[in-house]
């Protein structure tokens, strides 16, 4: 495979509001601009689409982030640039799916609380503050930062696009978009 195919798994996490999404989106179209197929696992479509069923225990969350990296895993192997935009709480499961791949970038969008809070638009934090949420992220349910991720964007006061322009930048140092 020549390195222009080379395929990779570039795997955001943070907090619900962080940021992942936007990101990853942004990061996802100057990709595509650079002629590389990419496809976007935004853990909410996941779980609609691929994880309907699941609830938010710990061991459902789990199954959730196995099955994001399962299919990053094949779109990778196969080429295409796999970005997932998922919270993906649990450090110990996203080291497991790090482990299935041979490129694993992870992005962790470090975005305060309330930072977040102020972004929920779906109300979700509140809700979760007054206890109508069980085991949100963040609240009443942990978030494990990752201890080396390969790329940090802090959100606080920039730009999404700036943001993405370091997820870009890392990757064109680290040899990854040929």
């Amino acid at each position: 495979m020549t390195d222009e195919a080379r395929g990779f798994c570039l795997w955001f996490t943070g907090l619900s509001g962080a940021g992942k999404s936007t990101i990853a989106g942004i990061v996802a179209s100057q990709l595509r601009e650079r002629g590389r197929r990419v496809e976007v696992l935004d853990g909410d479509e996941v779980r609609e689409h691929l994880s309907r069923g699941l609830g938010f225990s710990k061991e459902d969350r789990d199954t959730n982030i196995r099955r994001i990296g399962f299919v990053a895993s094949l779109l990778a192997r196969n080429g295409v640039v796999a970005i997932t935009a998922a919270i993906s709480p649990y450090r110990a499961v996203r080291d497991e799916v790090r482990g299935w791949m041979d490129d694993f970038v992870e992005v962790f969008v470090d975005t305060p609380i309330d930072l977040c809070e102020e972004r929920d638009v779906k109300g979700l934090y509140a809700r979760a503050r007054a206890g109508d949420v069980p085991a949100f992220t963040g609240v009443s349910d942990p978030y494990e930062p990752p201890l080396q991720p390969e790329v940090t964007v802090r959100t606080e006061g920039r730009d999404p696009a700036d943001s993405a322009g370091d997820v870009v930048a890392y990757l064109d140092r680290a040899g990854l978009l040929g």
